[in-house]
């Protein structure tokens, strides 16, 4: 964001002129007053340099989203981390940015070994453990963890005034064209869930996200980092809302034997809440999911 009269966004990604990509962020009401776009590269230092030139306020959402790579190291973690690193180095030259919002993830908090029983909160206190992450092969938790990592040390060593958010799987509207990783896991659901009974799912919508940030920017005394985690619930009670949503998303034998009210894990609201932030409730959020799906045309109405 830049500090005009009217306040300016500025957006970097690697494929500017790819209408897929930008077709409905130049659509918005305003952006052809108040919308900028900027080609980046995640892996080119110095590529972020224009677009943050005079900026104020910098948002680093970008960082590769897959569950599985051929080559872990150049598919995720480089991006990652030296992403997040080349965006803070170009922050670092121009003394108008006042504070950078970095989307990290719960992949960066909860996995460390701890087991996550009924009793048991999470909070902002909770990192990821590098070993224990590249241990079980969960590449994009790594990436993830490696690239909060880097950015809490640069950014102390730098005087970077940062925060982070921490979602989990985000849902909600689509804005883009295009089905992102996340939102197409309500699609497989019904493929990929092998035991119902023991699994569990945590989310948060894809608005009180947006909200998040804005108000990590915003609020002065926002500081460190946010667990934002509006849902962590059985997957039974999930299959149920979007069967009786869409019933072909969802088969009753998937659901109907698990008990949708079994105690989870929990992760603290407190400090996310102290940003302003209400959670939607997770009908609310599947419901607009699966709209969404019907209305892009990836889901038969």
């Amino acid at each position: 964001m830049a500090g005009e009269a009217l306040i300016t966004t500025r957006l970097y990604c690697q494929s500017h002129d790819d209408p897929m990509k930008t077709e409905h962020l130049l659509a918005l009401d305003g952006a052809k007053e108040r919308l900028h776009l900027f080609q980046a590269d995640l892996i080119e230092e110095g590529s972020f340099d224009a677009a943050v030139d005079g900026c104020e306020g910098v948002f680093h959402t970008a960082s590769p989203v897959l569950f599985s790579a051929t080559n872990p190291q150049e598919e995720l973690i480089d991006p990652a981390v030296k992403g997040t690193l080349n965006v803070l180095k170009s922050c670092v030259k121009f003394a108008t940015v006042k504070r950078v919002v970095l989307t990290s993830s719960t992949a960066a908090v909860i996995v460390n070994g701890r087991p996550l029983t009924p009793d048991v909160v999470v909070d902002e206190t909770w990192f990821s453990d590098p070993l224990v992450c590249e241990n079980l092969k969960q590449w994009y938790v790594l990436s993830k963890t490696l690239a909060e990592e880097a950015a809490w040390k640069f950014a102390e060593g730098n005087g970077i005034d940062l925060v982070t958010i921490n979602p989990p799987y985000v849902i909600g509207p689509l804005l883009q064209p295009s089905l992102n990783l996340t939102v197409e896991v309500i699609l497989n659901l019904k493929n990929d869930i092998e035991d119902v009974n023991s699994s569990i799912y945590s989310c948060s919508d894809v608005r009180d996200v947006a909200s998040a940030h804005v108000q990590a920017f915003e609020v002065p005394s926002a500081n460190g980092r946010y667990c934002l985690v509006g849902h962590v619930t059985p997957m039974a009670k999930v299959l149920k809302i979007l069967h009786e949503l869409h019933p072909s998303l969802c088969p009753p034998e998937k659901y109907e034997e698990a008990n949708p009210s079994e105690p989870t894990y929990q992760v603290s609201q407190e400090k996310a809440k102290s940003l302003g932030v209400n959670f939607l409730p997770l009908e609310v959020s599947l419901r607009d999911t699966v709209e969404s799906l019907k209305e892009k045309g990836f889901l038969k109405v």
